[in-house]
């Protein structure tokens, strides 16, 4: 059977007679019949008795009555959100943000979200790069940014800017106004994210290629921890120069700037095994254009885009 044969029998029920069905569907009424009765031969049992003024169904004809209406209402059902979500995107999406981008990006894109794709339900969750691209992984996100390019199968991810990191220490450390080379690091006690975070294996690659040696003297996965450390003078840090900016102008931190300038780049990833909704599209389209606007502000310190997606 098929949907046409459920439409024609539901409709023949309705109508109580093949001929007023025949008419009402624009079906020649041989062809009609003959479309009962291979539905009758395919179930293997009478679906109609024939009355003096039409058409009555069977128990048999009754059960499947009921069972092909629910099943022709839940098709246009279907139709219709199809319809409606082609119209405007709708749904839930899930966002993973590292946490120092969460901190600049999240609220914009929220209020973006709101304005410009309301029926869309934003959920972003924060935590570490590495965290956040595990989660992409295992589906519990429906996109991702990350410090570095995801070259997973499965996954895929754009260059959206590169952000300079500071190096980061108490006020009253004793080091020169810079900018410094990365070289001063060395000997520095150091309050890094642990090794497998995106920020750190920058981090760990600029050190062996111009041969310092980083003292970790602590290791945390939380940006406001780390800062913390930091400003109770227990040691140094490098971070995005927008993670530590609020700190700095409340004299909390002070910041020195590398030199060359160490930057990091910021990805967004999706995955290609599967489809990515119309709802996640359109919060993708938004984190675009929501972090071009905070560039293009001067919100985003010491950010510059990259060439468009």
């Amino acid at each position: 059977m098929d949907l046409r044969q459920l439409r024609y029998f539901v409709s023949i029920v309705q109508s109580g007679s093949i001929s007023r069905a025949a008419m009402q569907l624009n079906v020649a009424q041989p062809a009609l019949s003959m479309h009962v009765r291979n539905m009758e031969a395919d179930l293997g049992t009478p679906l109609l008795f024939r009355t003096p003024t039409g058409v009555q169904p069977t128990e048999a004809g009754l059960i499947l009555f009921r069972n092909a209406r629910a099943i022709l209402d839940q098709v246009e059902a279907a139709q219709q959100e199809v319809r409606g979500n082609a119209a405007e995107p709708a749904g839930e999406v899930r966002l993973g943000l590292p946490s120092s981008v969460g901190q600049i990006l999240a609220v914009p894109l929220i209020l973006a979200v709101r304005d410009q794709a309301p029926k869309v339900t934003l959920c972003v969750a924060e935590a570490m790069s590495g965290y956040v691209l595990d989660w992409l992984r295992q589906g519990r996100m429906d996109l991702a940014m990350t410090f570095r390019p995801v070259e997973d199968r499965g996954l895929s991810s754009l260059p959206l800017l590169t952000e300079e990191l500071l190096l980061f220490g108490h006020p009253d450390a004793a080091l020169p106004a810079g900018p410094l080379p990365f070289s001063s690091c060395a000997g520095l006690p150091m309050v890094l994210p642990s090794g497998g975070q995106g920020l750190r294996l920058l981090i760990d690659q600029t050190a062996a290629e111009q041969g310092v040696a980083l003292v970790p003297g602590f290791e945390l996965d939380a940006y406001p921890g780390l800062k913390l450390l930091v400003e109770r003078g227990l040691g140094f840090s490098l971070l995005p120069a927008h993670a530590g900016q609020a700190e700095v102008a409340e004299g909390r931190l002070r910041a020195w700037r590398l030199d060359p300038p160490l930057l990091s780049t910021v990805h967004l990833a999706r995955p290609t095994d599967r489809p990515l909704s119309r709802a996640a599209q359109a919060v993708e389209r938004l984190c675009v254009s929501v972090m071009r606007g905070l560039v293009a502000s001067g919100a985003w310190t010491s950010a510059r885009l990259l060439d468009p997606p």
